[in-house]
């Protein structure tokens, strides 16, 4: 059942955070319902600017609407991650996502309020909300692309200021992530420091955390052992979701971990299996590793087991 990533936020406010897990392809979505099915959690469903014109948006949509029709028990809202302004229009006039994320953090603080603002009232006009994000991660997703010179936390005045001035509905805020597998050196991790006077400043709103991979050691070394070149790759320790949620963080992306399931999987059939030319096996694999994956990660969020209390909370606010 797709649902409003509104009354998501409104339920796991404070609790718990709630998966924000990309998709590419089919196989994709089918361990990502099979493992919220599996933690009987509910989650967001994220297509990227990159994902819709991989091949067409029309598939990854047709692909959605007949995962829904599949498992009608499972709970989801469908999000665009990391849109531009066109890209926002586009799937707000489409009417198919739940919630866009217009991402201007590469403008000046004016320029970011001013297209904020536009794509929030757009949305607004049609019942989508609108994620947002002020400061700069570093690393690399897709067409966003910030070194670690030019990445900057989110200032937690400017914060509460902005969230006034665009009416966005929950903000992504940078607080020592970044994009890809590469997150941390040394001993430097989530800053929350500044978490911690983000939501002084915004009590009640919903926090993102972008760059949120914990980047398995164990992956990594099993991909690297399959021929892999992925040295010192590093990310957040999962851990931190619990400590996270309390302090208004919502919504946890995560992305480059389940590239490096698909990876690993991938990298190990076919050493394995260099007679094999079937993409079906190693994708039946893939479906039930990214599966398990999942349920790990709904269990570390705190979003595992509530799918019930989630499905009443949405009959009621309904039925109301």
């Amino acid at each position: 059942m797709m649902v409003s990533t509104k009354l998501l936020f409104e339920h796991a406010y404070g609790k718990y955070a709630i998966g924000a897990y990309n998709i590419n392809n089919l196989e994709q979505a089918i361990g990502l319902f099979r493992g919220n099915l599996m933690s009987k959690a509910p989650f967001i469903l994220q297509i990227s600017k990159g994902a819709r014109s991989y091949t067409d948006k029309r598939f990854l949509e047709a692909i959605i609407r007949a995962a829904d029709e599949i498992w009608p028990e499972a709970i989801f809202a469908v999000h665009l991650d990391h849109g531009d302004e066109v890209t926002c229009m586009d799937c707000i006039e489409s009417g198919f996502y739940t919630s866009v994320m217009i991402d201007a953090s590469a403008e000046p603080f004016e320029r970011n309020v001013e297209i904020t603002k536009r794509v929030a009232e757009a949305a607004h006009a049609r019942g989508i909300s609108v994620e947002a994000e002020l400061g700069q991660l570093g690393g690399v997703e897709e067409h966003v692309a910030v070194s670690e010179a030019d990445a900057k936390l989110t200032d937690p005045e400017q914060a509460k200021k902005f969230v006034e001035l665009t009416g966005c509905d929950s903000l992504a805020v940078a607080i020592g992530t970044s994009h890809g597998a590469y997150k941390f050196q040394g001993k430097q991790g989530v800053r929350f420091d500044v978490l911690e006077k983000i939501h002084e400043n915004l009590p009640g709103f919903p926090l993102v955390m972008h760059g949120s991979s914990s980047v398995p050691q164990e992956e990594v070394e099993r991909i690297n052992a399959a021929g892999g070149k992925l040295r010192g790759a590093r990310g957040v320790d999962e851990n931190d979701f619990a400590r996270a949620a309390p302090l208004g963080v919502t919504k946890v992306n995560i992305d480059t971990d389940g590239r490096l399931v698909w990876t690993r999987v991938h990298r190990e059939h076919f050493r394995d299996h260099p007679e094999n030319i079937d993409l079906r096996k190693p994708g039946k694999v893939f479906m039930e590793e990214y599966a398990k994956f999942i349920a790990h990660k709904n269990e570390k969020l705190g979003g595992a087991g509530r799918l019930e209390e989630v499905r009443g909370y949405i009959r009621e606010h309904q039925s109301g």
